[in-house]
């Protein structure tokens, strides 16, 4: 599949607003003849419809695709990835890693192409929260801080700078503080990380520790996602599982 086919029967609400303006920016810096892929980008609106409009839909949540997931999170990532003043190979490799292993090799090399030309760029990085936030449910935005987290430990540690810069997209993108400790807790070491992904205090009962669990999964659960497609799942699969892991180490603290 060429670059325009990709590209124009990939995306939704991301083809306006600022992350428009950002993919629009990018694709005029591409090595391939954007005069041959424009054609296609245009016929990949029409063959899906007239694209929604991100300023008519701030009452109106329009479903996410998988491509609108793709392009936010490779315009979060590269902002991650530069937190710390620098682009280390290992975060940019497990990147590549992860677009390789959802979406096949073919398109994770489109991806990256589009990556690179993004990663050059001023990232308004408020606008195109608050565009997310507004056209992305829920689940999904708890999914892109989950690789978000896995991105700044892919060099074996998540430095403050990185951290700082995570914390600040969970703000924008209307991620509550518990959501937010809950995924940061599971890229962490520590004694209270089980409490903490399961978003209770440590003085919680066994009554309370096994309601959170309930809620936790549920909120985890990989079905919420499926809309994404099959690609993300792997993903949703993994919180899930952290999620069981906690309650399983709770039940045998707590001998319950």
């Amino acid at each position: 599949m060429s670059f325009g086919k990709w590209i124009g029967a990939s995306l939704g609400w991301s083809f306006g607003g600022p992350i428009g303006a950002i993919i629009g920016l990018a694709l005029g810096s591409m090595v391939d003849s954007f005069s041959s892929g424009k054609e296609e980008y245009t016929s990949g609106r029409t063959q899906q419809g007239r694209r929604p409009n991100y300023r008519t839909q701030q009452q109106r949540r329009a479903q996410t695709t998988s491509g609108d997931f793709e392009v936010s999170l490779l315009i979060l990532a590269s902002v991650v990835i530069k937190a710390d003043g620098k682009q280390d190979q290992r975060e940019l490799d497990y990147v590549r890693q992860q677009f390789v292993s959802m979406y096949g090799k073919e398109r994770a090399n489109n991806a990256f192409r589009l990556f690179k030309n993004i990663s050059s760029q001023k990232i308004p990085l408020r606008q195109v929260c608050l565009q997310i936030q507004q056209m992305m449910d829920h689940a999904s935005r708890l999914q892109l801080m989950h690789f978000l987290f896995g991105i700044a430990k892919a060099d074996g540690m998540v430095t403050a700078d990185e951290e700082k810069t995570i914390y600040t997209i969970a703000g924008y993108l209307g991620i509550s503080s518990r959501d937010y400790e809950s995924i940061k807790s599971m890229f962490y070491n520590s004694s209270d990380n089980a409490y903490k992904i399961l978003e209770i205090p440590k003085s919680a009962t066994v009554e309370e520790i096994k309601k959170a669990y309930r809620n936790m999964a549920k909120k985890y659960h990989p079905d919420k996602v499926l809309h994404l497609g099959k690609e993300h799942q792997k993903g949703a699969e993994e919180k899930f599982r952290q999620v069981q892991e906690a309650y399983e180490q709770l039940q045998k603290e707590r001998g319950f």
